[in-house]
C-alpha cells in the first residue's frame, strides 16, 4: 500500500468514491463546478500496488481562533473507504499520515466532523465543540426597542466580515474565515443579508436568512454585543406576518431562554465537531494562558499512540505574562526510546484528549480531575486550573 496525495487526473476516481461512500449524486453544474475548486494536493489517498484508490480523505488548511489568536488548523473531511477495503488499516495509515503533514505544515490543532465519535476517540480526537439548536415561534420573541436600525447589505459587504471577526474571536474553534470561504461557503447561500448599526451608526450585527413556508432560517449571524444581539432578534420577531417559526442555531452559551417570558420552546444541545492537539509543543508556545504573579513550571505526562512527538513528559513553564513554553520534553522519539534520560515524576499525567478537552474544549483540570481522565497533586491540578483560560468552544461553519 502507498499514502500520497492525488493528482488533477484523478478527480473522477475520488468523486466517485464520495458520492458512493456519502449517497450522494452531483448533478452535472455543481460536478464542473467541483472539477474547477478540485485541489488535489488537499486529497490524501491510499492506493494498492496497480494504483487503486482504496481510502481517502481531505486535508484542508484553515485558520482557527483559540483564546483570541489565529492558529493554523487542519481541518479533516471526506474520510472514505470502498466496503471491501474496510476494516484493513488503510485509514488509520491515513490518519497517522495526516498528523505527520500536518505537524510539517504547522498546524498544531486538527478538527473534524465525525461520522462516529468513538471511531475518532480511538486516534486522539476528542469532542470539543457542541451547538444549541432553536425552534421558536415568533409570536414569543422579544421585541426590544435598542435604538439601532436595520438595513439591508448585499451579501458580500465588507461591515458582515469586521462583525464575524470580532464574534468570532470571543470563542475557542470558530474559523477564521478566508475571502473564498466567504465567496463560497456564506455568500453563496440562498436569502438575504440585514445589517444591525447602533445609535451612532456604528454596525455591529448580521444576519444572513431566508423564509419558505411561514419558516424563518438563519443561515449564518454574528454579533458584537448583548445589544446588537438584542436588535437582530427584534428584527426576526418583526417577520411575524411572514413566519410562525424560527430555525436557528447558537452557542451554548446562548442566554436567550433566560430573557424570555416563557422559555418553553424546542432547544436541543448538539454534540458536533471533535479536535485533536497535533503537536504539544508547537501549541504551548502558541496558546495566551493567564498571566500570573510569577513564572511557575509543573511537568506533565501525555500519553498518545498515534503522534511518538506527543509521547512523553513535557516540563511547562508559564510566563508571569502568559506565555507558555516547553523547558525540557522526553519522548518515545527520542534514542533509547521514551524516558531515555528523564527520571523526573510528573506532576499530572493525562492523554492527548484530555489535554485536548483542557486547551480547547472548556474541560476544566478539576472536572477532569474528579471524571479521573487527569491524574496529579491538588497543587498541580490548581496551577492548570488558574492558568487555563475559560473560553466557550463554538464552530458556526462545516468543512
Amino acid at each position: 500500500m502507498r499514502i500520497r496525495q492525488l493528482t488533477a487526473e484523478e478527480y473522477d476516481e475520488r468523486i466517485a468514491l464520495s458520492e458512493f461512500a456519502f449517497q450522494f449524486k452531483l448533478p452535472p453544474e455543481r460536478l464542473e463546478e467541483d472539477r474547477r475548486h478540485f485541489r488535489p494536493e488537499e486529497h490524501w489517498g491510499a492506493f494498492d500496488e496497480n494504483g487503486k484508490l482504496l481510502s481517502a480523505l481531505i486535508l484542508l488548511p484553515l485558520h482557527i481562533y483559540v483564546q483570541g489568536r489565529v492558529l493554523p488548523m487542519g481541518g479533516l473531511a471526506g474520510v472514505a473507504t470502498w466496503p471491501e477495503h474496510r476494516r484493513g488499516g488503510n485509514v488509520t495509515k491515513l490518519l497517522v499520515r495526516s498528523l505527520e503533514e500536518m505537524r510539517a505544515q504547522g498546524q498544531n490543532v486538527s478538527m473534524l466532523h465525525p461520522f462516529a465519535f468513538p471511531f475518532y476517540r480511538k486516534y486522539g480526537w476528542e469532542f470539543t465543540v457542541e451547538r444549541k439548536r432553536y425552534e421558536i415561534e415568533t409570536s414569543i420573541l422579544p421585541r426590544p426597542d435598542t435604538g439601532g436600525r436595520i438595513e439591508r447589505v448585499a451579501k458580500d459587504a465588507e461591515e458582515l466580515k469586521e462583525i464575524y471577526a470580532r464574534f468570532a474571536s470571543g470563542y475557542v474553534g470558530m474559523l477564521a474565515r478566508s475571502e473564498e470561504w466567504w465567496r463560497r461557503k456564506v455568500e453563496s447561500k440562498s436569502g438575504t443579508a440585514a445589517l444591525w448599526r447602533d445609535a451612532g451608526g456604528s454596525p455591529q450585527g448580521y444576519i444572513l436568512y431566508e423564509v419558505q413556508n411561514r419558516l424563518l432560517s438563519v443561515h449564518d449571524w454574528a454579533y458584537a454585543g448583548e445589544e446588537a444581539r438584542a436588535g437582530l432578534w427584534s428584527f426576526i420577531a418583526n417577520h411575524d406576518s411572514m413566519a410562525d417559526r424560527v430555525h436557528v442555531t447558537v452557542p451554548p452559551d446562548d442566554g436567550l431562554p433566560f430573557l424570555l417570558p416563557n422559555p418553553r420552546f424546542k432547544q436541543e444541545l448538539v454534540p458536533y465537531f471533535m479536535s485533536r492537539i497535533v503537536d504539544v509543543e508547537g501549541l504551548i508556545a502558541q496558546y495566551s494562558f493567564r498571566e500570573g504573579d510569577k513564572e511557575e513550571e509543573l511537568v506533565l505526562q501525555v500519553a498518545d499512540s498515534y503522534a511518538p512527538w506527543n509521547d512523553g513528559r513535557f516540563r511547562i513553564v508559564f510566563g508571569a505574562d502568559g506565555q507558555g513554553r516547553i523547558a525540557a520534553k522526553t519522548t518515545r522519539e527520542e534514542p533509547g526510546g521514551y524516558g531515555a534520560g528523564d527520571r523526573t515524576e510528573p506532576d499530572a499525567a493525562c492523554d492527548i484528549r484530555a489535554l485536548t478537552a483542557m486547551l480547547l474544549g472548556n474541560r476544566r483540570p478539576e472536572w477532569l480531575r474528579q471524571a479521573g481522565l487527569l491524574q496529579g497533586s491538588e497543587e498541580a491540578v490548581a496551577l492548570l486550573g488558574r492558568r487555563i483560560p475559560s473560553a466557550v468552544p463554538y464552530l458556526a461553519d462545516f468543512f
